[in-house]
């Protein structure tokens, strides 16, 4: 027999951390970081909302699918999961490139 199955087409964006950064300086952005909090917690991008992508599923129950969102971690590999899987969800959601460690502002 012959197995079928349907990819669904990845729909979320990519953002350079340039771009990224000029946009969060123009206006407020709704950010979420996936790094694990004692990373979140030693500098991540102002305005930003720490959900471990270690304890991701379930959170997306907190998020409305009518924001966009922005999601950063160190380097931009945990975000590019957790676009994935946002993004299979249903929300709209943006992986931001290079991550936290190219952010050329200050860290809080």
């Amino acid at each position: 027999t012959k197995l079928s199955y349907r990819r669904k087409l990845t729909t979320y964006k990519n953002m350079t951390i340039s771009d990224f950064y000029q946009s969060s300086l123009e206006g407020k952005l709704a950010i979420i970081d996936v790094r694990e909090a004692y990373e979140f917690d030693y500098g991540h991008v102002p305005g930003a909302v720490n959900l471990p992508l270690s304890e991701f599923e379930g959170y997306e129950k907190l998020l409305s699918k009518d924001t966009p969102y922005h999601i950063i971690c160190q380097a931009g590999v945990r975000s590019v999961q957790a676009c994935q899987f946002l993004d299979a969800q249903g929300y709209d959601v943006t992986n931001v490139m290079e991550g936290t460690g190219a952010w050329p502002g200050e860290l809080v």
